[in-house]
């Protein structure tokens, strides 16, 4: 739980690990207590935690789930997945989604069709049960996989994604040339 820092006495400077305002006495019962968290804190810790999410074990969500950045999911999920960014399922997670995302890890289990635009990594005691379009897809020994996958090559995959056919003009050559 975090509480505001409100400072007892002035402090005229702050050290690595001590506060100074004069005497030692002094600090000792102005700073009793255990060490409350400051804003500074906070902050901080936002900071170092900042586009990680997390749903643990036992969340159980039934709908559409968006995030940006990461998101780490080990609980059971029921419904749509979509983000930009990278998403990490658990050894102890149950998904049962559609699944549309940059990358993903999984190390549990998946019953849907994902879509990534970057990277699919299967962990050696997964399981992936649904169809798969990615740009790279990388599976470790032991990992099930029951569908069909797509891999493009080192190309982003488009969620509406066909191959194009690209033909240069040239002017029309038989294909056997009278020999002379």
């Amino acid at each position: 739980m975090l509480k505001k820092f409100i400072p007892q006495k002035t402090i005229s400077s702050i050290g690595e690990g001590s506060l100074s305002s004069g005497g030692e006495d002094s600090n000792r019962s102005a700073y009793s207590e255990q060490p409350k968290a400051t804003i500074n804190d906070y902050k901080k810790f936002m900071a170092e935690h900042s586009g990680k999410d997390v749903l643990s074990s036992d969340v159980e969500i039934k709908g559409t789930i968006k995030f940006q950045k990461e998101l780490l999911i080990d609980g059971k999920v029921e419904g749509e997945i979509n983000s930009d960014g990278a998403l990490m399922v658990g050894e102890n997670a149950d998904i049962r989604a559609e699944i549309k995302t940059k990358s993903i890890t999984i190390y549990g289990k998946v019953s849907g069709n994902i879509t990534v635009t970057e990277r699919c990594e299967l962990k050696s005691k997964c399981t992936l049960q649904g169809d798969l379009k990615a740009a790279r897809l990388i599976i470790e020994e032991g990992a099930t996989f029951i569908g069909k996958s797509e891999v493009s090559s080192g190309m982003s995959v488009k969620a509406t994604s066909r191959p194009e056919v690209v033909r240069h003009e040239e002017s029309a050559k038989p294909a056997f040339a009278a020999r002379g």
